[in-house]
C-alpha cells in the first residue's frame, strides 16, 4: 500500500485553493463589487441634482411664485412627455417595476424585464424626476433610486454572463436593498426593506450578496458625503404616559391618511383613463399644483427633507394649518402628473407637518414633541407603504435614536392595523399587478 504522503497533498491544494478562490471571485465577487460601487456613485450624482434643482425651485419661489403658473404645467408636461415617448415604465416611483421584475425573474416572462429595467430606463428616470422637480413638484428621489440600481445590476448580469452563483432573482433583490440602503444612507433599512417587500424567500439563501452590497454601496456614498444621517440628531426624550396616548391617536391618524392618499392615487390613475391624452392630464395636474403652491408655501414644493429639519431642530417654529394640505395634496398632484418621482420622503414630510400641527395645540417638552413627530412619520410612511418594519428601521437609523426603537415600532404596528382596515393592499402591490398586466398586454 502507498504510504499517504501529507506534504504531497498540502502542495497539491495550496496551488489549486488560490486559483479556485480567484476563478470564484472573478464569476460573482467582480460583478457584485461593480454593481454596488456604480449603485453608490449614481445614488451620490442623483442626491446631488436634486439638491441643485431644489436650490433652484427655492430661488424662483421666493423672486416670484407666479413663476409655476407657467414652469409647473410645462415641466409637468415634458416630464410626462419624456416618460410616455421613450419608456412608459420609467413612470411613478419604480418600486413597483422593482417588485414585478423580481416577480418574474425566475419566470418564462423573465425577458420582459428589458421593458422595466435598463440603461433607457436609467437615463429617463433622472431626466423626468429633475423635470417633475424644476415644475416645483413634491416628489422624492427613493424609489427612482431603487429601479435605477435594480437596473444596475440587471445590466451587471447581462454584461458578465460568467455569473453563476449569484441568481437573476437574487441580484435584483441585491440592488433594490443597495439602492435604499444608499439613497437614505441607511444599511439596515436597506436589508430589512428586502425581507419585508422585495421577496418572501429565505433570507440565508440572500444574506452574502445583499450585505456585501449593501455594505460596499454605502461605503461609496459615504466616500464622497462623508458619514451623515438623513435627518440628524434630533433631540428625544422617552413619552411619558398622557404623551404616549397621544402617540398612539397620531399614529393611528397617520395610518389612515397614508392609506387614503395611496386611495387618493388609484382614484387619480383611474380618471387619467377617462382623458384622451395623457398630456392634458399632466397640464391639468400641473396647474392645479400651481394654484396649490400659491395659496400655501414654499414646503409644498420639493422632496420636504427640508420642512422636516425645520420641525425637529426649532422646536419653536410654528407650521401653518394648510401645510399638511398642501405636502399631501402636492405629491398626490405631482405623482399623478404621469412623470417619475418617488412618495418616500414626501410621505415623511407629511406626516411631520400632520404632527407639528397637531402638536401646536399641547405644551410638550422638546424631545418627546420630536418622539411624537417622528412617529407620526413611521405611520404616514407606513400608510403608504405597508412595510412597518422597514419605516421604522429607516427613521431610526435617519436619527441616529436608538432609544426611541420600542416607540418607532408602537407607531408602525399601529398604523399597519389600522392600514389594513381600510385597503388591504400597498399602493405598490396594486400598481406592480397593473405593470404586470401591461406586460401581458
Amino acid at each position: 500500500m502507498t504510504p499517504f504522503n501529507q506534504t504531497a497533498v498540502f502542495k497539491l491544494y495550496s496551488r489549486k485553493i488560490p486559483q479556485r478562490f480567484i476563478s470564484r471571485f472573478s464569476n460573482d465577487g467582480i460583478p457584485l463589487l461593480v454593481g454596488s460601487i456604480v449603485v453608490g456613485l449614481m445614488s451620490v450624482l442623483f442626491e446631488q441634482l436634486f439638491s441643485f434643482s431644489e436650490s433652484i425651485i427655492s430661488k424662483i419661489y421666493l423672486y416670484d411664485r407666479r413663476m409655476f403658473f407657467v414652469l409647473s404645467p410645462l415641466l409637468f408636461v415634458l416630464s410626462y412627455f419624456f416618460v410616455a415617448k421613450n419608456a412608459k415604465f420609467a413612470s411613478g416611483s419604480g418600486i413597483p417595476q422593482m417588485l414585478a421584475s423580481i416577480e418574474i425573474s425566475d419566470t418564462p416572462r423573465k425577458k420582459s424585464i428589458q421593458y422595466l429595467l435598463s440603461l433607457k430606463i436609467i437615463l429617463i428616470k433622472i431626466l423626468s424626476s429633475i423635470l417633475l422637480l424644476l415644475g416645483g413638484g413634491s416628489i422624492g428621489r427613493e424609489g427612482p433610486t431603487l429601479q435605477i440600481s435594480g437596473s444596475i445590476f440587471y445590466l451587471i448580469h447581462k454584461i458578465f454572463p460568467g455569473l453563476k452563483k449569484i441568481d437573476l432573482k437574487t441580484l435584483l433583490i441585491t440592488g433594490g436593498a443597495s439602492g435604499l440602503s444608499a439613497a437614505f444612507n441607511t444599511p439596515l433599512g436597506g436589508i430589512v426593506y428586502v425581507v419585508e417587500e422585495l421577496t418572501k424567500s429565505h433570507i440565508n439563501k440572500l444574506k452574502t450578496p445583499v450585505f456585501a452590497a449593501v455594505i460596499i454601496a454605502g461605503f461609496t456614498t459615504q466616500f464622497f458625503t462623508g458619514s451623515y444621517l438623513f435627518l440628524g440628531f434630533p433631540k428625544t426624550e422617552p413619552l411619558i404616559f398622557k404623551w404616549i396616548i397621544l402617540g398612539v391617536i397620531l399614529s393611528a391618524l397617520g395610518g389612515i391618511l397614508g392609506s387614503l392618499f395611496t386611495n387618493a392615487i388609484q382614484s387619480l390613475a383611474d380618471l387619467r383613463k377617462s382623458f384622451k391624452s395623457g398630456y392634458t392630464f399632466a397640464l391639468l395636474m400641473g396647474l392645479l399644483f400651481a394654484t396649490l403652491l400659491y395659496f400655501t408655501n414654499q414646503n409644498t414644493m420639493g422632496t420636504g427633507k427640508h420642512l422636516i429639519n425645520e420641525i425637529l431642530f426649532d422646536h419653536r417654529k410654528t407650521t401653518d394649518w394648510f401645510t399638511f394640505i398642501g405636502r399631501f395634496f402636492g405629491s398626490l398632484l405631482s405623482f399623478s402628473s404621469g412623470g417619475a418621482g418617488g412618495i418616500f420622503s414626501t410621505s415623511l414630510a407629511s406626516g411631520a407637518s400632520l404632527a407639528s400641527f397637531f402638536l401646536s395645540f399641547f405644551d410638550i417638552p422638546f424631545g418627546q414633541y420630536n418622539i411624537l413627530i417622528l412617529m407620526t412619520m413611521i405611520a404616514f410612511l407606513t400608510g403608504v407603504t405597508r412595510t412597518p418594519f422597514t419605516s421604522a428601521v429607516l427613521v431610526l437609523e435617519m436619527t441616529d435614536r436608538h432609544s426611541a426603537i420600542f416607540f418607532f415600532l408602537m407607531a408602525a404596528l399601529i398604523s399597519q392595523y389600522v392600514s389594513e382596515h381600510i385597503q388591504r393592499k400597498s399602493f405598490y402591490e396594486f400598481r406592480k399587478d397593473q405593470i404586470l398586466e401591461d406586460l401581458q398586454s
